[in-house]
């Protein structure tokens, strides 16, 4: 059993962004069989898995900017006035751990892994896979 390590940035475009990253990971999958954890090492981003269906993808931004509004006042928002990117995110997760077979991961049928953009646009966002595996 070996463990191995990869990264790669993404650069967002907006504010609110679902990016499918089921490809890249895949690209640099560096086992055949085992398990991978998929890292975003940013606090005001997730990443999580789903149906990539336009109606789901925006019903999920739909449902974040209405549990998490703006007619609050928030008290990190004297920071750096970001509070609703912070507060999504803890709703969300910064990680996935996904199985890989025959060097691919073993999703569902529907299921892709999405970086979310929390806070955009931003520019050199960073994931990190760690493989363990063969």
């Amino acid at each position: 059993m070996t463990v191995k390590s990869n990264s790669f940035k993404i650069d967002t475009n907006k504010n609110f962004e679902i990016i499918d990253i089921t490809s890249k990971i895949n690209d640099l999958l560096d086992i055949n069989e085992g398990i991978v954890s998929i890292f975003s090492r940013h606090s005001t981003s997730a990443i999580v898995v789903n149906e990539n269906e336009s109606g789901l993808l925006s019903d999920l931004e739909f449902t974040l900017d209405n549990l998490i509004t703006d007619k609050y006042s928030y008290s990190h928002d004297r920071i750096d006035n970001n509070a609703r990117s912070h507060l999504k995110s803890f709703l969300l997760s910064s990680s996935e751990s996904l199985p890989v077979k025959n060097g691919k991961l073993d999703l569902g049928t529907w299921q892709s892994v999405f970086f979310i953009e929390l806070d955009g646009p931003r520019r050199s966002r960073t994931v990190t896979l760690t493989m363990v595996g063969e």
